[in-house]
């Protein structure tokens, strides 16, 4: 019998609820989009809600049990599509110790276990397992395919252009503050960042860079941080020009909508508004501030 969607999302909540439990740290396991899995709560126990509009989003770090690769990790950046379990799981496994030829075949050959061991069934736990045992072995593993088919590969991987909205809770401190512009710029991402209380910083370029930049951001310590919306734009060519059509923003610069003056601490939600209008970016503004009811 067919899975009813609600019956796929009470499957992915309950999935949601075990890996937190199995893995209460943040640098276990993360949750990228809160909104997404809020979404999906209503959804399940709302008869008369709509679908959710966007897919959970989450990420699981794994350290693999080898004795030479103490310092090694690999992070799974995880999506869950609408009808998972059953569809697959969208995973991409990535680490610093990897090239990328061996990024990839990692990744397809992850897929390649998911396809035949994981019809239907819930298959985030075995997917992590699965990393867990073989991932270490693709550090020394050089590719001897052809370079055509790595570079076709690469290809498809960079053609999703992603806009990232984070959320926190301040963002006072210098140093964050200028390894967010450094960063951005060495990932050649656009944007902005407010600082001040709450923080808002918004990165745009490839959707890998967008996540690199996550991961980096989220390592620095944060009394609260979220990404509080994301959009993912597939790019026709992929190239340099559709890139560039798709930014918002022109470079990654720190905004400041000083309301106070004196202190500076409290930014003008009213000016940082009007700067989204300007950027048509309007409906963000009551993703970040409608929900918290400020």
């Amino acid at each position: 019998t067919e899975m009813s969607d609600r019956e796929a999302a009470e499957i992915q909540i309950s999935e949601l609820d075990l890996l937190s439990s199995m893995f209460p740290y943040e640098e276990e396991f993360i949750v990228t989009d809160q909104l997404a899995v809020a979404e999906l709560k209503h959804y399940v126990e709302n008869e008369s809600a709509e679908m959710p509009s966007s897919k959970v989003q989450f990420l699981l770090n794994v350290k693999p049990e080898v004795s030479n690769a103490s310092m090694v990790e690999f992070s799974m950046s995880c999506a869950l599509p609408f009808k998972y379990p059953t569809v697959l799981p969208e995973i991409t496994v990535r680490s610093s110790f990897l090239s990328r030829s061996q990024q990839i075949h990692l990744n397809s050959d992850l897929k390649t276990y998911l396809m035949e061991n994981c019809n239907g069934e819930p298959c985030m736990l075995s997917a992590r397992e699965w990393v867990k045992d073989h991932a270490a072995a693709y550090i020394d593993k050089e590719l001897s395919a052809s370079s055509v088919t790595t570079s076709n590969t690469m290809q498809s991987e960079d053609t999703t252009f992603t806009r990232l909205w984070i959320y926190s809770h301040h963002i006072y401190n210098k140093q964050k503050r200028k390894n967010i512009i450094d960063w951005a710029k060495e990932l050649s991402l656009s944007g902005f960042c407010m600082p001040g209380k709450p923080g808002v910083v918004c990165v745009e370029g490839l959707q890998s860079n967008c996540e690199e930049f996550w991961l980096r951001i989220r390592r620095l310590t944060w009394k609260r941080i979220l990404i509080r919306h994301r959009e993912d734009v597939s790019l026709e060519g992929g190239g340099h020009a559709e890139i560039q059509k798709q930014r918002k923003f022109s470079t990654l610069e720190e905004k400041c909508f000083d309301a106070h003056g004196a202190r500076g601490n409290h930014m003008d939600l009213g000016q940082l508004y009007h700067f989204l209008e300007e950027k048509g970016c309007a409906d963000i503004f009551q993703m970040y501030f409608g929900v918290e009811g400020h």
